[in-house]
């Protein structure tokens, strides 16, 4: 990517949102762009870290045995009429809605009622069970208080997931299958969460947990014992069965060494049951010809959140100016390297344009820096505030035989030739 077909300019960091300064950042420099209270434009670099998180849930979920699909996200309120959710979401203020000649249609703020309508026609027999589909799309919610950015909008992707199951037992291995398929997911995407027992709340059904991210950033408090790793919803108290809850779906029969910390949330699972599949006709044919109901579960994963989270996780701060950009793990960052060389020299410009064809011919993803009347200093920020793992600087002190390498995290240098460069990433 050549940075000057960005429209980029440099932008001085100032007045940085202190509670979500990464997302300030992205929105200072252009990489965000908001149209209104919780709409946001992605500009190239954070949609293709979108994508890459997109593509370890993906891989991950169809590694899993999972099947991807795709639901259209304008609907018609008959199905949401069916559900009974349909003046739930209404009255609250929740659905947007729209009407015309032929009728009204909703956008869809969740999944439920779309895939029982989908797998209805598909899942008529017990030969065709289980299975798991999932999609990742947008969805709509009109949040009444938007905040933190990325973290609570009215439009957003997200991962949702569904199983449909023969019986209890066979939900909860489903349950267990796309448990481990999110650990993974996280893992990959480099963000350290801990599932936590949660209330099903109007979700319904048995049991479910909470993907959280400790952060000052979250909105959630969580009961936390760090000692053995466990972590409960602090609604889960407000169950007058609490107790009685905690021991038999969690094993946990003592909460006394827990302590609060502030999380976000990023995934959250559930067992539904046959709540969804009663409500709407949800029905398989057994063994003996018999109908059945689908035993449910629900997963999902907020895509744009954990995009949000990822580049609140890892600002870098200048000891004068304080946070001054980001350092993107290496697995996620879309660009490796940034090759910023000082154009008003023409040979150094030469040579930047040839490193930079060098390393794209050979699937390295770089970006150069040809941007006109800009100061190479200026240019060494930019490229922190695009989250670029490395840089090389073509400077007055470049003899042209060896590159100087520098990892933006650790500041590390390395003086390597381009065929070493090549070598070490790929």
């Amino acid at each position: 990517m050549k940075l000057s077909q960005t429209g980029m300019n440099t932008v001085k960091l100032t007045n940085i949102d202190e509670r979500y300064p990464g997302q300030s950042i992205l929105l200072k420099t252009g990489q965000l762009v908001q149209y209104g209270a919780g709409l946001f434009a992605y500009n190239t670099v954070p949609l293709l870290v979108r994508r890459n998180i997109e593509k370890i849930i993906t891989e991950t979920l169809n590694k899993y045995g999972c099947i991807e699909v795709l639901l259209p996200t304008l609907q018609p309120d008959t199905i949401w009429k069916n559900s009974g959710r349909y003046n739930h979401y209404v009255d609250e203020g929740t659905m947007l809605i729209t009407e015309s000649n032929k009728g009204t249609f909703c956008l869809a703020p969740t999944g439920e009622e779309a895939i029982l309508e989908f797998a209805r026609e598909k899942l008529k027999s017990y030969k065709n069970l289980p299975v798991t589909y999932y999609q990742i799309g947008e969805k709509f919610r009109n949040e009444i208080r938007t905040r933190g950015y990325l973290l609570r909008g009215k439009s957003f992707p997200m991962l949702d997931a569904y199983s449909f199951d023969l019986d209890e037992e066979g939900m909860e291995k489903s349950y267990e299958n796309a448990r481990k398929a999110f650990l993974e997911i996280f893992e990959k995407i480099g963000m350290p969460v801990i599932p936590i027992v949660a209330d099903n709340g109007a979700m319904g059904g048995k049991k479910s947990e909470e993907f959280m991210l400790i952060s000052e950033q979250g909105e959630d408090k969580i009961l936390y014992d760090e000692e053995v790793g466990v972590g409960l919803n602090t609604e889960i108290l407000e169950r007058e069965d609490y107790k009685e809850y905690l021991q038999q779906e969690y094993n946990i029969t003592d909460i006394s060494k827990f302590k609060e910390i502030r999380t976000m949330e990023l995934g959250h699972i559930f067992q539904l049951g046959t709540r969804y599949s009663e409500i709407m006709k949800g029905k398989y044919i057994n063994k003996e010809g018999k109908e059945e109901l689908y035993y449910m579960g629900c997963y999902g994963i907020g895509v744009s959140r954990t995009l949000a989270a990822l580049y609140e996780q890892n600002i870098i701060k200048d000891a004068k100016w304080g946070p001054c950009g980001f350092v993107l793990p290496e697995t996620i960052a879309p660009y490796k390297i940034q090759i910023i060389p000082k154009v008003e020299d023409d040979a150094k410009m030469e040579q930047a344009k040839e490193i930079y064809n060098i390393l794209n011919k050979k699937g390295i993803q770089s970006i150069l820096d040809d941007r006109e009347n800009i100061q190479i200093g200026a240019k060494i920020r930019d490229c922190k505030v695009l989250g670029t793992p490395y840089m090389i600087v073509l400077g007055d002190k470049t003899d042209g035989k060896k590159l100087e390498l520098e990892n933006n995290k650790t500041g590390e240098k390395q003086n390597i030739s381009i065929e070493e460069i090549i070598k070490k990433f790929q």
